[in-house]
């Protein structure tokens, strides 16, 4: 279990909702709509704060608390023993700073506030902060016997006006202690320890603002990490890794009375799986959020929502990833962790760490705000506190942790965002032309990413024109940026036509993308018009230059992501016309579709293949991760080392059929796998080479169409590679099983 603390924010800074406000949804006419989209609800409140990090001292170890004061004094605590300039390598323009420092909200500066937080042996560490509401009094908790050296016992009173320990206030506490919360008149403390003032308090207690011990009892029988009073003053919020509070069966949440410490509200096993605990506590007017971290099976990760008015549950997300800190600030909370596998509330699968979410109070769906830290040292997860405060008509979230770079950038334990400016840009559309009809040409592009927005107006320029001919809008977030398209058909059959589309936030926007030019046809390309009018689930031709995005010529705009940079623009391609292939290296390269499938009961899978290859691999399948290889995976071609191909779906057990011939021979193959209620059949050059009738079951999941390369552990003639080394052409998925009239027809228009 990763030891952690909660850093409170100060009283009175946690804001009310802001009034709702309606995102944008998808705009413009049907040939311009985005497919796959995930458009905010209207009452989604908008997120305030820009992705844009501030400049901001840095320290040389891990900031475990942070608090923040209405004056725009920012307190952080930690284990570290030095401050730097921003940008600044590790040891360049030092000053101390003994596990403390504090900084100017606004410009991420050191004041002249300079404590020492020491022990006589071991390692210090300041491990809470806590402000008193009149915000003269900061609470210190943490393991160490001395504030520039005076001494205490774990806990300590700095006087915020003069910077210095308050000798009025000292009480020994036995262990160190990892929360604070502060009301007029108690200071409430969780942590490790088992005895406060010489008395027994299991690992929650309260003294009174002058130091002594109250009799509020809720001993736990495990650590505890966070402390909240609710906003009327008469519960106290308690997160940990306990299962009991005075006696009472509660894993790792309880409310208590403020007055007694008696639970009032208990929570029933597996509420909170045993493996998980509560790392954090945040409240706002009408509920409470909690931080969860989990190890090893059945984890919980997530974040939970929960009323006041009944302490019941409003939402819990169950991202992975050990969320260490949560916010609320204008009706969105915001976390830290290392989230890497959000799909089971239907958000990004598998992908490479983001360790700052925003999410709306009422809605567990992500918002569109995604800066980012790495994991950094330590116990690596990257945030660990979160504080916010306003200065000079700005609003200030400041994050502490144990990262070391920041939005790509050297930045160490400390960064900060603000509501301006925004000064990032979207990315720069990809884009890809069809002239697979006649008398027109689709101008399609993958859906752009900007770090603070969703919502982004494209503009398209025709033939160098500085006015847009088109604008539209479209909703995309990192791992969804779906395919939009605009067709003109104020063209003529003869006429060479170039585009350019820009994506804007509103504030900032990208440069205009590389100019692509394409030549309207008088008839309609053969192949591709029959494989249309079959009507794929998508269609990928592969005719795109360098980019990550292969477009869906299809009328369901499902495009290709392109993964490692495959060989683009390969010639000559499997059917005559203007067409390319991609190669695949058979190491590293796949494609995967934009959108997340259910899963398909009948199907049929087409693509042009062609290799040398004596190691096999995947040729197209189906899985259910997107960013590393497959855990559930069916439903594939592959080749075996011998260029033989399989096709196999799972029911209680691998199900393949395989061809007689094999065909790694270096010639343009044209291969088509059915399953319906008919069975499993696979067709190769028109022909019917393989089928069995009892196999008309394949695995139940949702997934992503995958091509060049995915998992196949365990399948029968498994190949040395996962992944296909050749080219791969033309291929297309369909929702129904074609008929071998309707493959046969398809192979013969490889000529035109």
């Amino acid at each position: 279990m990763m030891m952690t603390t909660t850093g409170r924010r100060p009283a009175g800074r946690r804001r009310a909702r802001a009034a709702a406000a309606a995102l944008c949804l998808l705009a413009g006419a049907l040939t311009a709509a985005a497919s796959g989209g995930s458009p905010a609800s209207a009452l989604t409140p908008p997120v305030s704060l820009t992705a844009d990090d501030l400049t901001t001292w840095q320290t040389n170890g891990i900031v475990w608390s942070l608090a923040a004061s209405d004056d725009g004094v920012v307190y952080a605590g930690g284990t570290f023993s030095a401050l730097r300039p921003p940008g600044a390598d590790a040891g360049v323009s030092e000053r101390p700073a003994l596990n403390f420092a504090a900084f100017d909200a606004a410009t991420g500066e050191p004041t002249g506030c300079e404590l020492s937080f020491t022990m006589s042996s071991g390692t210090a560490t300041v491990r809470a902060l806590a402000l008193s509401p009149d915000r003269k009094t900061l609470y210190v908790g943490g393991q160490f016997g001395a504030v520039s050296g005076v001494g205490v016992s774990n806990i300590a009173a700095i006087d915020t006006a003069t910077c210095t320990p308050r000798q009025d206030f000292k009480v020994s506490v036995s262990a160190t202690v990892r929360a604070l919360a502060v009301t007029s008149d108690t200071v409430y403390l969780g942590g490790d320890f088992n005895k406060v003032a010489g008395e027994t308090r299991n690992k929650f207690a309260a003294v009174t603002t002058g130091a002594a011990l109250k009799p509020w009892k809720a001993d736990a029988d495990d650590v505890g990490r966070a402390l909240e009073p609710t906003p009327d003053g008469k519960r106290v919020l308690l997160g940990g890794n306990f299962f009991k509070v005075n006696g009472t069966t509660s894993h790792a949440l309880a409310v208590v009375d403020a007055a007694t410490g008696a639970v009032v509200k208990a929570y029933p096993a597996g509420f909170i799986p045993d493996t998980s605990t509560v790392q954090d506590i945040a409240t706002d007017a009408t509920g409470f959020y909690t931080a969860n971290e989990g190890t090893g099976g059945g984890v919980f990760d997530g974040r939970i929502a929960l009323n006041l008015s009944n302490f019941e549950q409003r939402w819990r997300d169950t991202c992975l990833g050990a969320t260490q800190a949560v916010l609320v600030h204008n009706g969105v909370l915001y976390s830290g962790s290392h989230a890497h596998d959000c799909a089971s509330m239907g958000e990004f699968p598998d992908q490479p760490r983001k360790h700052l979410l925003a999410q709306s109070v009422n809605d567990p769906k992500l918002l569109p705000w995604f800066p980012d830290t790495n994991d950094g040292i330590g116990e690596p997860v990257g945030p660990r506190v979160m504080a916010q405060t306003d200065k000079g008509g700005h609003h200030y979230l400041w994050v502490g942790g144990e990262f070391t770079a920041v939005n790509g950038v050297r930045q160490q334990g400390l960064t900060r965002f603000a509501d301006g400016p925004d000064t990032g840009a979207p990315w720069v559309p990809n884009v890809s032309l069809s002239t697979v009809a006649p008398g027109k040409i689709e101008v399609n592009w993958q859906a752009s990413f900007d770090a603070d927005d969703g919502e982004l107006t494209y503009r398209i320029y025709k033939d160098g024109a500085t006015t847009p001919v088109y604008t539209t809008t479209g909703y995309s977030v990192f791992w969804d940026r779906p395919q939009m398209r605009w067709t003109d058909t104020d063209v003529a059959p003869g006429e060479t036509h170039s585009y350019r589309i820009s994506a804007s936030d509103g504030t900032n926007t990208s440069a205009k993308s590389t100019a692509l030019s394409a030549t309207v046809t008088s008839t309609a390309e053969k192949y591709p018009a029959k494989v249309l009018a079959d009507a794929p689930t998508l269609y990928w031709r592969y005719d795109e230059g360098t980019s990550t995005f292969a477009a869906d010529t299809g009328s369901g705009r499902d495009n290709a992501f392109l993964r490692n940079s495959p060989a683009y623009r390969q010639t000559p391609a499997a059917i005559a016309g203007p067409s390319t292939a991609i190669g695949f290296d058979g190491a590293s390269q796949y494609a995967y579709s934009n959108r997340r499938h259910p899963h398909p009961v009948r199907f049929s899978i087409e693509t042009w293949f062609k290799t040398k290859t004596t190691k096999g691999g995947k040729i197209v399948g189906f899985g259910n991760v997107t960013m590393q290889n497959s855990t559930q995976f069916d439903k594939h071609v592959y080749m075996r080392d011998d260029g033989h191909l399989v096709f196999g779906v799972y029911n209680s057990g691998a199900k393949t059929i395989v061809t007689p011939g094999a065909y790694n021979d270096g010639a343009w193959h044209h291969v088509v796998a059915n399953q319906g209620s008919g069975g499993m059949v696979l067709f190769v050059d028109g022909k019917l080479r393989a089928s069995n009738s009892s196999y008309t079951v394949n695995q139940d999941y949702s997934g992503y169409w995958r091509v060049g390369g995915d998992n196949l552990n365990n399948w029968p003639g498994k190949p040395t590679s996962n992944f296909f080394a050749g080219q791969i052409d033309e291929t297309a998925v369909y929702p129904t099983t074609l008929s071998s009239n309707q493959v046969a027809a398809h192979y013969a228009l490889r000529t035109g």
